[in-house]
């Protein structure tokens, strides 16, 4: 018997008192039938199954005390966030199984989430987790004994957002393909949470919640969606996290140096309640958030953040010289808001967003041959991304990557009660049981400027099939059996067509696109060249492409290779007038820039690369070009000269350096981050070669050696110099440097910017 399996969304809106306009269709429903993200689909599969769903499985055996059945993997799965990778595969056997149909992705989901069964029955109070000595952890949590940070909860890795992968996981596992037991463990695994909450004050809950946590707020109100319980209702409303929603809610700005990534699962919760409460606010203070993020920090793919937080809207100079740009895992989260109040607002602009997004980030953030997922996707002229590989990397944007790949087909579609729309112009086939109509969509968009629908039902049949009119179209021409129509529409917008529809009747969507130049936010002179919505860019080398395909450092997610000064990048220099015109059309989607070649960034790979340019008047080009040389040349040569380096008060940096502290906060000032304690912070980096002599510690304070003390690898430092927000001290014979500063007399420390190891003072 063929199960029916709904969205938890269907259910959410049926759930609602009035019921809303746009509904989306299950993945079941819908086919990609060629194209890019056919073959992102096809490489993401293989990907998926070069993974053990054994070794996945090992850390909540270990938890749960039972045998393992293969080792665990290594990298972020075996130095703390242990178990994540496993939630993440859930969400992407299920999603990709509802997808493609693909029977060994089922038989691997059922066979992980009946092992997790069994690891809860183990257990015996609804617990199951990966997290490294997570019953001690959770009873010290349960009894109130919390010391927070942002990503340190008692001194262990994010454990909330790494639970809620497992939260997300079960919850797909039955939401797209039809699996009662994750049900079941989902629902003990949200009670034991529920119990284990309860003794702690709001206070503390808030306290808890200072630590990255993922959408935990979210999967409890799904969780309600399911069982119509109240009490997972409260406790996703007593688990959203205050801090960020109150100024949300007074529609303030207060995201600039807060880790990205952080932030937006916590507005997909925040938007989710407000759809079952009716908080108009709370789904106010999310639009407010996507608004924020979406028109003022994201830059021309899609993707916001450097060095994982948000920068000053003002100023993008940073994410220009930086090799950790956008991060993935960010865009994944701002994908899931859009379309959470796409269909919530029925508002065509938030599918603007989404499908810049889809094609520019997403698409981009998968080889397209090898497979392997992308971490920092930089906008530095010049440089490269790194890709994972499946025995190696266990990163964060390799669980969200494996689930970006398997859900193309989320929104290509929609419904009404009684219409059909077309959102997105890829070649794909939906089926609308309730109506017995097909509709097939054949398109080699965005290398034409065309797409071809094609009606397929039982007998004829009224009803209105809306096309978007996309913002970036000039003009938009549509074709019913061969007669053109007229549009009543703008961009930005659906354009009807209302008819009795038969069998074999064909549409034809046709439309103008142009390339235009798109600044950065900041209003700085950087820009992208954008083609309709696709972002061009150009292979600029292949040479130094160091560690191109990640191994299991501990920082593999990183480029290693060199650094190229932002002067050398490709400028437009003159009239601006004249920009656009200095492109040269050569084939679909492909320019000629003077020795440069443009084309879609999706399809750039293997390759250093210039997405954004400079551009300068004949006057200000000599001069800009001299004074950015001069801050390049200092900046190069402060790195060439570092050996290692932890930006203190950054969330990946201190995890990447083994952070350990005690009484300890963080925060950013005058565009910089910091650390400070009370007691003691201790940081462990890596000498190599031993080639480097001196640490460098910079503060944003003034240091009294009175009231501070320095311990290198458990032995007193040397205190070379001195200068009041810069001291240095003598580096020993050790690869591995553990340092660590602690308070004295009761006087905090000054708050600490950044420590590097030189090879030169």
């Amino acid at each position: 018997m063929k199960t029916t399996v709904f969205p938890i969304a269907f259910f959410l809106l049926l759930s609602l008192s009035t019921l809303a306009q746009m509904q989306p269709f299950a993945l079941q429903d819908v086919r990609l039938t060629g194209g890019p993200f056919k073959n992102a689909q096809d490489v993401d599969r293989r990907y998926i199954l070069a993974l053990n769903p054994d070794k996945l499985l090992a850390p909540y055996l270990i938890d749960a005390g039972l045998p393992e059945k293969a080792p665990r993997y290594g990298n972020w799965e075996s130095s703390g966030l242990d178990g994540h990778i496993g939630g993440h595969y859930l969400s992407a056997l299920a999603m990709m199984y509802a997808s493609t149909g693909d029977a060994e992705l089922k038989k691997r989901l059922d066979y992980m989430v009946d092992q997790l069964a069994r690891c809860q029955a183990k257990n015996g109070n609804g617990y199951v987790g990966g997290i490294p000595q997570g019953k001690v952890f959770w009873e010290r949590i349960h009894k109130g004994d919390i010391d927070g940070s942002s990503f340190g909860l008692n001194n262990t890795w994010v454990p909330l957002y790494n639970i809620h992968k497992l939260f997300a996981g079960l919850r797909d596992a039955y939401e797209y393909a039809g699996n009662q037991q994750a049900k079941q463990v989902l629902v003990g695994l949200g009670d034991w949470f529920v119990e284990l909450i309860r003794p702690l004050s709001d206070e503390q809950i808030q306290q808890v919640l200072r630590t990255e946590h993922g959408g935990i707020n979210e999967t409890f109100a799904d969780l309600y969606i399911l069982t119509n319980d109240k009490k997972y209702l409260e406790t996703a409303q007593r688990i959203s996290h205050r801090a960020i929603l109150e100024p949300l809610l007074e529609k303030q700005d207060k995201l600039t140096g807060l880790h990205a990534n952080t932030q937006i699962p916590k507005v997909i919760g925040f938007e989710k309640i407000a759809t079952l409460t009716g908080k108009t606010d709370w789904s106010e203070a999310a639009m407010f958030f996507w608004q924020n993020v979406s028109q003022t920090r994201s830059v021309a793919f899609g993707g916001n953040s450097v060095r994982e937080h948000f920068n000053p809207i003002t100023d993008f100079s940073q994410l220009l010289k930086s090799n950790q740009g956008p991060e993935t895992c960010n865009s994944f989260n701002m994908l899931r808001l859009s379309k959470a109040l796409f269909l919530d607002k029925n508002d065509v602009s938030y599918l603007d967003f989404y499908e810049r997004t889809l094609y520019n980030h997403i698409l981009s953030s998968q080889h397209p041959e090898k497979g392997g997922f992308v971490y920092f996707t930089p906008i530095r002229p010049n440089h490269y991304r790194v890709y994972s590989q499946p025995e190696t990397s266990m990163w964060c944007c390799v669980g969200s990557g494996l689930e970006n790949h398997t859900k193309y087909g989320e929104l290509i579609y929609s419904h009404s009660v009684n219409d059909l729309f077309v959102n997105l112009f890829v070649p794909s086939t939906v089926d609308w049981a309730a109506k017995k109509i097909r509709l097939v969509q054949r398109t080699e968009f965005p290398y034409q400027n065309q797409s071809e629908l094609l009606v397929e039902t039982t007998k004829p049949q009224k009803f209105s099939l809306h096309i978007r009119y996309p913002k970036w179209a000039e003009n938009l021409v549509i074709l019913v059996n061969g007669k053109e129509q007229a549009i009543n529409g703008k961009p930005s917008s659906y354009v009807a067509i209302n008819r009795k529809w038969k069998s074999g009747d064909t549409v034809t969507v046709r439309f103008t696109t142009a390339t235009h130049l798109e600044q950065l936010p900041d209003g700085s002179n950087w820009s992208a060249f954008v083609h309709g919505p696709i972002v061009l860019a150009a292979k600029t080398s292949t040479a130094d492409l160091k560690g191109l395909f990640a191994d299991d450092s501990r920082m593999g997610h990183e480029t290693k290779g060199k650094l190229y000064p932002l002067t050398n990048a490709y400028a437009l220099v003159g009239d601006p007038a004249t920009y656009l015109s200095k492109l040269k059309p050569v084939d679909k989607l492909r320019f000629r820039l003077d020795t440069l070649t443009l084309q879609p960034f999706y399809e750039v790979h293997d390759a250093r690369y210039q997405m954004y340019f400079p551009t300068f008047t004949e006057a200000a080009f000599a001069e800009q070009q001299a004074r950015l040389k001069q801050q390049e040349a200092e900046a190069l040569a402060l790195e060439a000269n570092t050996v290692d380096k932890v930006n203190c008060g950054e969330q990946q940096p201190e995890v990447d350096h083994q952070y350990k502290g005690d009484k300890s906060d963080s925060g950013y000032d005058d565009e910089r981050f910091w650390r400070r304690t009370r007691a003691y912070i201790t940081y462990q980096l890596q000498n190599k070669g031993l080639v480097g002599k001196y640490i460098e510690i910079s503060t944003l304070d003034d240091v009294k050696p009175e009231d501070i003390s320095f311990v290198v690898n458990a032995k007193p430092a040397q205190l070379l110099l001195n200068q009041k927000k810069r001291i240095q001290l003598k580096a020993d014979d050790n690869e591995v440097v553990t340092l660590t500063i602690a308070a004295k007399n009761g006087v905090s420390t000054p708050r600490i910017n950044q420590i590097r190891i030189l090879t030169n003072n």
